[in-house]
């Protein structure tokens, strides 16, 4: 707060103080809202796209261990696939 804000705030009256603070008190709890939301909305976008990536590495591996000659439920114990998702590698 500048000392200008603060010499405006210091003239006001009681009455329109507690209605400053209350808006000033409703803008915060919008700003941090909003700051958790985006900060939850990035915590998930990151957790998916891991989730996205291992699952996408267990593919590959389970690819080259078909190719291999892996037994399909041996391919499964080891990259946690379904056995349908090893068929249609």
């Amino acid at each position: 707060m500048s000392v200008f804000q603060i010499a405006e705030y210091s003239n006001l009256t009681k009455e329109e103080k507690t209605m400053y603070d209350q808006s000033m008190k409703y803008k915060w709890d919008n700003e941090n809202v909003m700051e958790y939301a985006v900060s939850t909305a990035k915590e998930q976008a990151m957790a998916e796209g891991l989730a996205e990536g291992e699952h996408k590495k267990a593919l590959d591996i389970a690819l080259k261990m078909k190719k291999e000659g892996f037994a399909i439920d041996q391919i499964a114990k080891f990259t946690d696939l379904s056995i349908k998702e090893i068929e249609q590698l």
